[in-house]
């Protein structure tokens, strides 16, 4: 798949062979949304809390007698049908935080990448690097680009000064690098617009599926282990089996048992005899 690749000025500059694996067909849906649902919910703080009756401050006097009144029995102020009282089943101090493997995290990026390079919605740029820290500089950029009108997701492979400071005044822009990219950035903006660098370090940062890479050293050690256990598996084969105490004393009573039988029949012949 290839990608225009465009100046900061608008003009086009060639195509960009995209080398990274896709994910195509239904596969990934579910990781993207075990990544989102999990992203949303560790954005939550969960501070929200209430105070229960016993948390209530005031009193524990009785609001009136039990009897001879006319009115409903109380006996508490801190009584959750009160104004004022106590919460029943209130929100407390908690964790919402989800964890998500990393393997389905990579999954969820790539298939997210591949929705939007198949929707076109991905362009890159040659170069991010402006002259001034003016945010006026990076909306004419955009306007260049096509982008005035829509969010936009910028990724640099190094968020520089001027970028950072051109871009915090406005709303519908977003920067951040190919390290700090996640699958929610990547889907939630109109538009995602790399500098060459950067797409290029995520196409490292995709590369290869975990556990796929297996290094000198992991198939050595795996070479050594099948050898030992060939040897093990031959010296066992091999190896008579050795006679222990238990074993001979077996044999002494099956010998001792066999002794009588045999002087039984010798006597038995000289008998017929």
């Amino acid at each position: 798949m290839k990608i225009p690749v465009k100046n900061l000025d608008g003009t086009e500059k060639g195509d960009y062979q995209v080398s990274v694996a896709l994910v195509e067909g239904g596969r990934g849906t579910q990781a993207v949304h075990d990544v989102i649902v999990a992203y949303q919910a560790n954005q939550r703080s969960g501070t929200a809390s209430t105070k229960t009756m016993g948390e209530v401050a005031g009193t524990g006097r009785k609001p009136w007698k039990q009897k001879g009144t006319g009115r409903a029995r109380a006996g508490s102020f801190q009584s959750p049908l009160w104004r004022g009282g106590g919460v029943v089943f209130g929100p407390k101090p908690r964790d919402f935080g989800k964890k998500v493997t990393r393997k389905t995290k990579q999954l969820a990026l790539r298939k997210a990448l591949t929705e939007r390079l198949n929707a076109g919605d991905i362009l890159v740029v040659d170069d991010l690097k402006l002259d001034s820290p003016k945010t006026k500089g990076l909306v004419e950029v955009l306007r260049n680009l096509e982008l005035a009108e829509k969010t936009a997701l910028v990724v640099a492979q190094e968020v520089e000064d001027n970028l950072r400071l051109a871009s915090r005044n406005l709303q519908q822009v977003e920067v951040t690098t190919s390290d700090a990219l996640n699958t929610y950035q990547l889907l939630r903006f109109d538009r995602v617009v790399f500098s060459r660098g950067a797409f290029q370090k995520l196409e490292q940062r995709l590369g290869a599926e975990p556990g796929e890479e297996l290094t000198t050293e992991s198939t050595e050690d795996t070479e050594q282990e099948d050898l030992t256990v060939e040897t093990v598996k031959t010296t066992r084969k091999a190896a008579p089996k050795a006679k222990t105490a238990k074993t001979s004393r077996v044999a002494k009573k099956k010998r001792t048992k066999t002794a009588p039988k045999a002087k039984k029949a010798e006597k038995t012949r000289k008998k017929k005899k």
